[in-house]
């Protein structure tokens, strides 16, 4: 056994010799670790919602939002926001209360005491670990229940009364055989308008149906069409004919056609598989953004653990400059991380670049960086 490892009687009392007093070390490590990200976070979501309610607030006036539903709106906004800068807090956390010790020379002592960089670097783990824990399950269950209610809360209170519209030209399949064109739809008066039903079979267009505007019945689950022209054709012949309206059911609803990229947070993993596969079915090519929502939500959390040790690795030195010029360090990493994060991304939903692979490139980038500055601080 090592020297500095061996537990003498006199060894026994000092500091950071033996196992006992090391237990205690990780316990004072994980606190002040925890407690700077949760008030860190803290701070973010009161900063947060006075910022975007002051934004809002004309709107809330207007349209006479209840006080309970706006306070049940920033219940949901907080989670939204805090998991979408978690990887940058716990850095910054990590970054600040590290660098902190460092210059009260508590680092020298916990080094000089017979605690290897290794062993150092032990409660830094098990407090990522507990955060990115917090973060895998809130980002797949969690967080989309909250961004569900936080949406509908827009919807009602915030969005214009007819922003929500579908996107233009529509085109869906809806079986095998069977398509639909839409040219928009209105949630708020219920309505589509330029409807088109076509039946192919191979290369032969069986039917075509048209019609001008069409409601959907909520109750019934139908579908109301009016003005409409079919023409039919059996390879030898067409027909035409008109009738003034029919109701018609499709396997199809309102919310099945609202493909705004909001509709993805507030789906739970579960739901987004099941939403992609459904979209899949009606023909829609590009889905790019949905599997980079899926994946980012794993991503993410791992994000937080790499950035904990490129934290440590930084701030556990002294240099000339102090705690700022540690967390001026920190903020231009952070920085660079959302770069390559939105350019990846950027490439997978603009290009052929595979979602997973987008999402992941920067943390792989950012595991190298802390391999590298992880054996630097070890020499």
């Amino acid at each position: 056994m090592d020297n500095k490892e061996k537990i003498t009687g006199n060894d026994k009392n000092l500091p950071f010799r033996g196992w006992g007093l090391i237990k205690k070390l990780d316990w004072y490590i994980i606190k002040k670790f925890l407690s700077t990200f949760f008030f860190a976070i803290m701070v973010l979501a009161v900063i947060s919602c006075v910022i975007d309610y002051s934004e809002k607030v004309d709107n809330l006036v207007s349209k006479k939002a209840p006080l309970l539903s706006v306070m049940n709106y920033y219940k949901d906004f907080v989670p939204h926001i805090t998991a979408l800068l978690f990887p940058l807090f716990i850095f910054i956390a990590t970054i600040f209360f590290t660098s902190k010790i460092a210059y009260k020379s508590e680092i020298i002592a916990i080094l000089a005491g017979g605690v290897s960089f290794q062993r150092f670097l032990r409660p830094y783990f098990i407090g990522s670990a507990f955060l990115c824990a917090i973060s895998l399950v809130a980002n797949h269950w969690i967080i989309p229940v909250a961004n569900k209610e936080r949406i509908a809360f827009e919807d009602k209170y915030i969005n214009d009364d007819n922003f929500r519209y579908v996107n233009d030209n529509l085109h869906m399949g809806i079986s095998k055989n069977t398509y639909i064109y839409l040219q928009n739809y209105s949630y708020t008066n219920n309505m589509g308008n330029h409807f088109t039903e076509e039946k192919i079979e191979g290369t032969l267009l069986k039917e075509k149906l048209m019609a001008d505007y069409v409601t959907y019945d909520s109750l019934k689950k139908i579908w109301h069409l009016h003005n409409i022209v079919i023409r039919t054709n059996d390879s030898n012949k067409e027909s035409i004919s008109n009738l003034p309206e029919m109701e018609k059911k499709y396997p199809i609803s309102p919310a099945d056609l609202n493909r705004t990229d909001a509709i993805k947070e507030a789906l739970t993993t579960k739901e987004l598989d099941q939403y992609i596969a459904t979209e899949k079915l009606h023909g829609r090519e590009n889905l790019n953004s949905y599997y980079i929502e899926k994946h980012r939500r794993s991503a993410q959390p791992f994000a937080g653990f790499v950035l904990t040790i490129i934290g440590v690795c930084i701030a556990s030195r002294k240099i000339r400059g102090g705690s700022g010029l540690h967390l001026a360090l920190g903020i231009v990493i952070s920085a660079i991380y959302i770069m390559f994060l939105q350019t990846s991304t950027t490439f997978a939903t603009k290009s052929s670049l595979d979602p997973l692979i987008a999402v992941w490139i920067p943390n792989i980038i950012f595991a190298v960086l802390a391999y590298f500055l992880y054996r630097r601080q070890v020499k």
